[in-house]
């Protein structure tokens, strides 16, 4: 069977695998995953590499069946390192692992655990070509995997749910959704011209701006609220400011999607880390 679609031999195999691991996109689901590890005030070790896993795995299926239908399905991508067969190989080995973390996490935790563990291959799986086809999920679908991976990371920890888990979980779809909204306005000439309905093909460049960064905004506001109602950390109100003073150089860089989206990315890593120490602080 060939795997990769350049080269021959196991090197080339390997690097072609390899390349489907993308680390500014993989990391926010992991770091999310250890970030309900925190929040739960638990940590049993073994239970965190289970589910760090199976949402590395999740996102490693969704990277690779999102390459497997844009190019040898679609055609819209110029090239892809993986063959046809490699890329089946490559989900077929993904969902594998996943299913295998699913199984023991499910045993060693509880069903509710292996279901708020699963809905991250899901979407993952989903993404092309049944979600990317929509703007609720082709917006929402990834900031979603996200959402869970918190609440799952928690719960296997905790084997519970609180309010303030919940709240997270909530602030994060929102911030991430204004941030893949910007993320799909770089695609805006293409996606309109194959009839990809993301929230930029909707509304317009424009007003897709403005509802992106409205998104950040509420979420922004949340945080501030709950850490004066006493849901979040005091120290929580530092975490949009923060993420505030980046997303105002992401908003001067305009029609500049890609700029801004490299901009608000960051931005959120920097909104998480400062969430992490509120958290560690109490």
């Amino acid at each position: 069977m060939e795997i990769a679609r350049h080269g021959t031999g196991l090197r080339a195999d390997v690097g072609a695998l390899a390349s489907q691991i993308h680390p500014v996109f993989m990391l926010p689901p992991v770091a999310a995953s250890a970030f309900g590890a925190v929040l739960s005030g638990r940590l049993d070790v073994t239970l965190l590499a289970l589910h760090l896993v199976a949402a590395f795995a999740a996102l490693y299926t969704a990277h690779i069946k999102d390459g497997y239908v844009d190019f040898h399905g679609r055609g819209e991508d110029d090239d892809h390192p993986l063959t046809a067969s490699g890329c089946r190989f490559a989900l077929a080995g993904a969902s594998t692992v996943f299913f295998t973390c699913l199984l023991a996490i499910g045993l060693l935790v509880d069903v509710w655990a292996a279901l708020l563990t699963l809905p991250g291959w899901v979407i993952g799986y989903l993404h092309a070509p049944q979600l990317d086809l929509n703007p609720v999920g082709a917006t929402a679908g990834y900031p979603a995997g996200i959402a869970f991976a918190l609440l799952g990371g928690y719960y296997v920890q905790a084997t519970t749910l609180t309010t303030a888990v919940v709240a997270f979980a909530v602030v994060f779809l929102l911030v991430l959704s204004g941030i893949k909204t910007i993320d799909d306005a770089k695609d805006y000439e293409y996606d309109r011209s194959i009839g990809k309905r993301t929230v930029a093909v909707v509304l317009g460049r424009r007003r897709a701006r403005l509802f992106a960064y409205g998104l950040m905004a509420v979420g922004m506001v949340v945080v501030v609220a709950l850490a004066v109602l006493g849901v979040f950390p005091p120290a929580s109100v530092f975490a949009p400011v923060v993420f505030a003073v980046v997303a105002a150089f992401a908003w001067r860089a305009g029609e500049d999607a890609s700029l801004a989206t490299k901009l608000l990315i960051r931005g959120s890593y920097l909104f998480l880390a400062v969430l992490v120490a509120a958290v560690w602080l109490g």
